[in-house]
């Protein structure tokens, strides 16, 4: 693919954005800034701006097959997708992402997830990811695309998945990201080891995970940049 280094794993084909060319390191670059990131308009506009741009990507790999259109003059034929594309987000960081993503493929049907982290001892050594809400349509044989800015341990979209999953399974997967760990990308790897059809999709990837299980250098928390600070 041109527009992004891939590699196969296990089947599970895996882009970084970060090793090539375009528009997308900018925006990474933005939302990393310390000087940019005081404005939640631009973080969440970033955001929205990645999805975008990543969602045409997706675009590229999906099937396709040539209909006609009626004009007010005569028949055209165009070649669109034959896909039936479900997107999901887990709130509350992902929606401006998911937004992105919507604003390319605006006839797809949407879900959402509602998972958060939890520090289990004192020093936020021990981390627990827990789901409280899904609002799913069918994903009996859909094109599945869960959109999370952050991957950092890969536990809250694991159980995204298997909490979407009860509503059916997808013929296709596409996990989306932002910035990921490689301790994410790993564990990722292991829990769709025996799949052929999924691919992973990074603006970044970055070599480690803190004690509190935060990517570094990552950018922080993603949903108190782009919504404000939570209590």
């Amino acid at each position: 693919m041109e527009s992004g280094v891939s590699f196969n794993f296990n089947n599970m084909k895996i882009i970084n954005f970060a090793d090539s060319k375009s528009v997308i390191n900018q925006y990474v670059a933005e939302l990393r800034d310390v000087h940019i990131q005081s404005d939640r308009n631009t973080f969440r506009h970033n955001l929205q701006r990645i999805g975008q741009m990543m969602a045409y990507e997706v675009s590229r790999t999906l099937d396709y097959s040539e209909k006609e259109v009626q004009t007010p003059l005569a028949m055209a034929k165009a070649y669109t997708h034959d896909d039936d594309i479900v997107l999901a987000t887990v709130f509350r960081a992902g929606l401006p992402f998911h937004q992105g993503f919507l604003d390319v493929f605006d006839h797809a049907g949407n879900a959402f997830v509602s998972a958060y982290r939890y520090y289990m001892d004192e020093k936020h050594e021990n981390v627990g990811i827990k789901v409280e809400y899904l609002a799913a349509p069918d994903l009996t044989d859909k094109t599945l695309i869960i959109v999370d800015p952050m991957l950092a341990t890969g536990g809250s979209l694991q159980l995204a998945y298997e909490a979407l999953c009860t509503k059916g399974i997808p013929k296709h997967l596409h996990l989306c990201c932002v910035i990921a760990s490689e301790l994410g990308v790993e564990n990722i790897l292991k829990m769709f080891k025996p799949f052929d059809n999924v691919t992973l999709w990074c603006a970044a990837i970055d070599p480690v995970l803190n004690e509190n299980k935060y990517i570094v250098p990552g950018l922080g928390d993603a949903g108190d940049l782009a919504y404000g600070d939570k209590i």
